[in-house]
């Protein structure tokens, strides 16, 4: 239930505080049945074919970082939401909000960098928009993009369909971007490589696909990070999800940061991250797809989804390395604001 007055940060955080927005508000006043479910895609039916949509909204300061700028975050995020519904993803739009004075030199680096992404994705920009607003008005530049895809027959992901004895994947390692983004901004010195995962995954989702066709649902865990992603997995389904820390892959860089700072690298975002919930039968297969993917090197099989124990409140647990548990919730406010 929604009970907040005015919008603040956590309002766009991934966590709690979003989830009641969209659900107390937008939901409430849009509400279509595409949009129910609640997945990163909507699938909608045109004519013969039934075609995936998704559209996100890029603000990261600073715009330029290791791994990448605002631009290819912008191309990579959209193309990774539209082939979470298992859609080849085809074209997208492209809208600028610009506050005068911003250099060209950089402007023309954003572009080149989403030209770059999206011919690595095999997608085409194909229309867009451009406002210029006053100083002071959009820190910069702002960038809204919307993909779309055709999904093919027989084709039906989402959460909802998650069942008690599924294994549950991630590609690669943890908080990479999140970690990037919040070291540039605050001046923050890593005498090592970290650098941004921002990366399109369309094809890694084709190659899982290929190889476990009985793929319950990915998602990407961007804001929230996986700690949220698994949370509205387990609320989609109805099943408690255990997942083991010593399976989950995090870079020594990114835990120590995370230590240092008194982050939660579980609740810290993603951009070039796929999670996915597959068959046990098909775990095996998922693995070897993605990391045959050059963005899956790293993947592994973290945990297991299993019946709710709890009535009215699916969980989702970490047994950590010491031999405990504890139980991963959706993160609550804003821990890093700015990131995507």
């Amino acid at each position: 239930m929604l009970e907040d007055t005015e919008v603040r940060l956590g309002h766009g955080s991934g966590g709690v505080m979003m989830k009641r927005l969209i659900d107390g508000l937008f939901l409430e006043e849009f509400a279509d049945e595409a949009a129910l479910p609640g997945d990163d895609a909507a699938v909608v039916t045109l004519g013969s074919q039934r075609i995936s949509m998704s559209c996100d909204s890029f603000v990261v300061t600073p715009a330029f970082f290791p791994g990448g700028d605002i631009g290819r975050l912008a191309v990579c995020g959209t193309v990774n939401d539209v082939a979470t519904s298992g859609a080849k993803v085809s074209y997208l739009s492209c809208g600028f909000i610009i506050e005068e004075g911003f250099p060209l030199d950089d402007l023309r680096r954003i572009c080149k960098s989403m030209a770059q992404a999206a011919s690595e994705a095999n997608v085409a920009i194909v229309t867009g928009d451009t406002k210029v607003v006053e100083r002071g008005h959009a820190d910069g530049i702002f960038i809204n993009t919307c993909g779309v895809g055709v999904v093919p027959q027989g084709i039906d992901l989402s959460a909802k369909h998650i069942l008690p004895g599924d294994k549950v994947l991630l590609s690669g390692t943890l908080g990479d971007h999140g970690i990037t983004v919040m070291s540039q901004r605050e001046g923050l010195g890593f005498s090592t490589s970290l650098k941004s995962d921002a990366a399109p995954l369309n094809h890694l989702i084709q190659a899982v696909l290929e190889a476990a066709p009985h793929t319950r649902c990915f998602r990407d865990p961007t804001r929230g990070g996986l700690s949220s992603t698994l949370n509205e997995f387990a609320a989609s389904a109805g099943v408690d999800i255990e997942i083991q820390e010593n399976a989950i892959p995090v870079l020594d860089e990114v835990r120590g940061a995370c230590e240092m700072l008194g982050y939660d690298v579980y609740q810290v975002a993603n951009e070039g991250k796929m999670v996915a919930v597959v068959p046990a039968e098909e775990a095996s297969a998922a693995l070897l797809a993605m990391r045959t993917s050059p963005y899956g090197a790293n993947a592994a099989i973290i945990g297991d989804v299993v019946a709710e124990r709890h009535d009215g409140r699916p969980l989702v647990r970490l047994q950590t390395a010491f031999g405990s548990s504890r139980i991963l919730d959706m993160l609550v406010g804003e821990q890093l604001p700015r990131i995507c």
